[in-house]
């Protein structure tokens, strides 16, 4: 049996260690990739002229509450507990993310209590919003203008090119507000930071007899995949049709370096909230390894745009046009037997490492069930 998969970041390589480990050694197994490199977007390695390990495609913290999948990614290497403290800067002040007791107090010049904001929050929010449809009325229907404004309105302008009346309302269900001084981004249980990186985990996962990498070569549906019984396709979804419907939207990010000496922000991300600033946010990578020491350091200026042709697209827009485009391609995949879509780009979803983990494993096994029935 011969399998291709298009894509070496977490859904193919999870896909490829999970068939070359759990079927019999007649598995040939190749992986294609357009970058020169593994690892997809989850990339990192470690810089000559600082020594730190650099995320080089934005920081990636892996967060679970899934015992299952945390033990599964710390089989590969030891990951190290890191706590994501965000800091938001909106009019020469830093404040802390996601909005909290912290930011509330220092936004409104209070000291309220848990339950005083609360009630203050729910006095100040819009009342005419039953049902909120967009991101904005979202924000309004429970954070009230000022808030929406200071820490929202901005740098989801920036982040995405549009609007936020033109964005879906679950992009910020995504966006938690506590009523207490916890500082943790994430909900999860557990968080960490794989100590080698995540390269390391993706080349363990990939090294195995049966499994083949092939790189800087980018897939052409039709034409490289006669060879092969089955297809894991984890790239765009329009691409594989050619874009025969049209382009689905995409944001995609852009870094401008910066290298220096000691200790630049003082923290690993900092997000800038203020339409007159360029950047979305700026990380210093030193900061997500805490457990090392470093006399340099570095950092980015990060910065969204449009996709276009050749760029690495990020986040899914997922507008209404877009969600029309998807129909389309999604009932294309359905009349293809041997070729399965999973992933981010693949299925149009935004997914966190772990989603995307859990997903390949659940998909593997389906897979590898018909095949021995």
């Amino acid at each position: 049996m011969k399998i291709l998969i298009v894509g070496t970041g977490f859904s193919g390589a999870v896909v490829a260690h999970e068939l070359a480990t759990k079927l019999d050694k007649t598995v040939q197994i190749h992986l294609m990739d357009e970058r020169s490199h593994i690892a997809g977007n989850c990339y990192t390695e470690r810089e000559e002229s600082t020594e730190i390990t650099v995320h080089k495609y934005g920081p990636h913290i892996f967060h679970t509450s899934d015992l299952e999948t945390w033990n599964y990614v710390n089989s590969f290497t030891k990951f190290v507990p890191f706590v994501n403290r965000v800091k938001a800067v909106y009019d020469g002040n830093v404040y802390s993310l996601p909005v909290n007791l912290h930011t509330i107090n220092q936004l409104f010049g209070k000291s309220f209590g848990p339950a005083e904001a609360k009630e203050f929050l729910e006095s100040i929010s819009e009342k005419n919003i039953p049902e909120p449809k967009t991101f904005e009325e979202q924000a309004l229907k429970f954070l009230g203008e000022k808030l929406y404004k200071a820490f929202f309105y901005g740098y989801t302008k920036k982040q995405w090119g549009c609007e936020p009346n033109e964005l879906p309302a679950s992009i910020l269900k995504r966006l938690p507000v506590r009523f207490n001084y916890d500082d943790n981004y994430y909900n999860d249980t557990y968080q960490g930071i794989p100590i080698d990186g995540y390269t390391e985990i993706i080349k363990k996962m990939l090294d195995h007899s049966n499994i083949t990498v092939q790189l800087n070569k980018k897939f052409i549906a039709g034409e490289d995949d006669h060879d092969f019984d089955h297809v894991f396709y984890t790239g765009p979804i329009d691409e594989y049709f050619k874009c025969k419907f049209g382009r689905l939207g995409y944001r995609t990010v852009t870094f401008e370096r910066f290298e220096g000496e000691g200790d630049f922000q003082g923290n690993a991300v900092l997000n800038y909230c203020n339409m007159d600033v360029p950047w979305t946010r700026i990380h210093e990578h030193k900061h997500f390894t805490p457990w090392e020491t470093h006399s340099k350091t570095v950092w980015f200026k990060e910065y969204s745009k449009e996709t276009s042709e050749g760029d690495i697209p990020y986040y899914p827009k997922r507008l209404d046009t877009d969600m029309d485009l998807l129909s389309r391609y999604t009932t294309e995949c359905k009349a293809l037997a041997n070729v399965t879509f999973l992933g981010r780009l693949a299925t149009y979803r935004y997914m966190d490492m772990h989603h995307i983990i859990q997903e390949a494993r659940e998909i593997v096994g389906s897979y590898i069930n018909s095949v021995k029935s």
